[in-house]
C-alpha cells in the first residue's frame, strides 16, 4: 500500500502545492446559476473537479455545504468525493470531526476506510478534546494509507486566545502552548519510524497562512515532516507570493488553499483562475 505521504509529495512534485476548496456557499450557486439545493452543490462540485482535474493534485470539499441537504446532499457529496478521487485528485474532506473513543472510531471509519461511501484520502479533525483522543484516527489513517490534518492555529480571531494559552498539564513543557502541545502530540505520528523515507507523514496540521504562528507559540519543530493546510490564499488576504516570507524554511510543506478566490471566477472563468493561482505560486517559488 502506498502511503498517505507517498502520494501526497508526488502529487504536489506534479501539479504544484495548490489546493482548491470545493465550497457551495449559497451566494456562490446563486451566482453559478445553480439552485440551492442538493443537485445544485452536486453540479458545482462536479464542475469544480473538472476543471481542477488536469491542473492541480489536490481538492478540498467543504463538508458542511453538503451536509445542510441531508442525505441527499451526502449522497451528492459521495459522487463528488467518488469522481475526483477516480480522476486521480487527492481529497481532503474538510468535517472537522472530533470526538472521542469509539464515536471518533466511527468518524475515521467514515471518512477514511476503503470502500466506505464518503471513502476520501485525508479528513480534518479537531484536537480540543486533547490530542491523544485522536490516537485511534490517526492509527485508521495509517493502516488505510490515508491522512489527518489537525487545526493547530487556525485564523479565526476568537480562537488565539485558546490556542495561545499556556499548559499547565504534566505532560507539556514549561510555558508550551496549546497550539504547540496539540502539534508535538499529533505529531508524533510522523516519526521516522512510522513515516521511513516519506517527504510527509500521516497527520498534517491546518495553520492559517494569516496566523502569525510565534504569537501562538507554534514552534518548526513540532511541525516537521508534517503536511500543513494552509486556508487563507486569496480572499482572506494572504497572497501566494508571500508565502516563503510568512512559512519560511516551512515553505516547501505548505499545501496552499484558496476557495472564494477560484470559485467566484464562476464556471466559465474557474480553469484560468486555477491556471492563475499556479502561476503565482511557481512564481512564489523560484523567486
Amino acid at each position: 500500500m502506498t502511503s498517505f505521504g507517498s502520494r501526497l509529495a508526488g502529487a504536489v512534485d506534479a501539479r504544484g502545492p495548490l489546493c482548491v476548496g470545493i465550497d457551495p456557499h449559497a451566494s456562490l450557486l446563486e451566482a453559478w446559476g445553480l439552485p440551492a439545493s442538493a443537485a445544485g452543490v452536486r453540479d458545482f462540485g462536479l464542475r469544480v473537479v473538472d476543471a481542477a482535474r488536469t491542473r492541480v493534485g489536490v481538492v478540498k470539499p467543504q463538508v458542511a455545504f453538503f451536509e445542510r441537504y441531508g442525505s441527499a446532499g451526502y449522497a451528492a457529496l459521495e459522487e463528488v468525493i467518488g469522481t475526483a478521487r477516480a480522476a486521480g485528485l487527492i481529497v481532503i474532506a474538510d468535517a472537522k470531526r472530533g470526538d472521542i473513543g469509539t464515536t471518533m472510531d466511527g468518524y475515521a471509519e467514515a471518512w477514511l476506510s476503503a470502500g466506505s461511501p464518503l471513502e476520501s484520502d485525508a479528513v480534518t479533525v479537531s484536537p480540543y478534546l486533547g490530542p491523544d483522543s485522536l490516537r485511534g484516527t490517526i492509527a485508521t489513517a495509517v493502516r488505510e494509507g490515508k491522512g489527518v490534518y489537525v487545526l493547530a492555529a487556525t485564523s479565526n480571531p476568537e480562537a488565539a486566545g485558546l490556542q495561545s494559552a499556556e499548559l499547565t498539564t504534566v505532560d507539556a513543557e514549561r510555558g508550551q502552548t496549546v497550539a504547540d502541545w496539540v502539534a508535538q502530540r499529533a505529531g508524533s505520528a510522523n516519526s521516522s519510524a512510522v513515516v521511513g523515507d516519506d517527504r510527509f507523514g500521516p497527520v498534517g496540521f491546518v495553520i492559517g497562512a494569516t496566523v502569525e504562528r510565534a504569537d501562538l507559540g507554534l514552534t518548526d519543530a513540532s511541525l516537521q515532516r508534517a503536511s500543513l493546510l494552509a486556508p487563507g490564499f486569496g480572499a482572506q488576504g494572504a497572497r501566494l507570493s508571500d508565502i516563503s516570507e510568512r512559512f519560511g524554511p516551512l515553505a516547501p510543506q505548505v499545501l496552499a488553499s484558496a476557495s472564494r478566490s477560484i470559485l467566484g471566477a464562476g464556471p466559465d472563468g474557474i480553469a484560468a483562475a486555477i491556471d492563475t493561482h499556479n502561476s503565482e505560486l511557481q512564481d512564489a517559488r523560484h523567486a
